[in-house]
């Protein structure tokens, strides 16, 4: 798997450009090579993805992000195992998350619900929204 840049990126048109990391030409991506929702596909954008030769040249199959600017969380729509336990008793039984659990599932309705959002920003909320949970007890310590 190679590792770039997204460059350019037309979400009308449904194709752009990577930059490869190891340098050389930029390579060709189409919106239907894409495994994360192409709204997500913007400059700057890291991703993976598989080289291959295509009718016009070379081209990037199976691309997936893997981080956006500024964002030192992945971004990836992609589902997580989540770990949650039962606690309490009787009528007041919940589910806990553990913390990554808690993150993830933050992230992913933010990025859902707020595509704009940068990376820096939902690190801002997430760190806030962990403490809050861990203060009513909403995920394990």
């Amino acid at each position: 798997m190679a590792v770039g840049k997204i460059v350019k990126f037309d979400d009308a048109r449904g194709y752009g450009f990577i930059a490869p990391d190891e340098g050389g030409e930029d390579v060709f991506v189409h919106a239907n090579d894409l495994l994360d929702e192409k709204y997500l596909y913007s400059p700057g954008v890291r991703v993976e993805y598989r080289v291959e030769q295509g009718d016009r040249g070379t081209k990037a199959s199976q691309v997936k992000i893997i981080s956006s600017p500024g964002n030192e969380i992945a971004v990836s729509t992609h589902s997580v195992p989540v770990a949650i336990e039962r606690t309490g008793s009787g009528d007041e039984t919940c589910d806990v998350l553990s913390p990554v659990g808690f993150r993830h599932e933050v992230i992913e309705a933010l990025i859902h619900s707020a595509p704009s959002v940068t990376g820096a920003q939902i690190t801002q909320i997430v760190t806030a929204l962990d403490q809050v949970a861990r203060s009513h007890g909403w995920v394990e310590d």
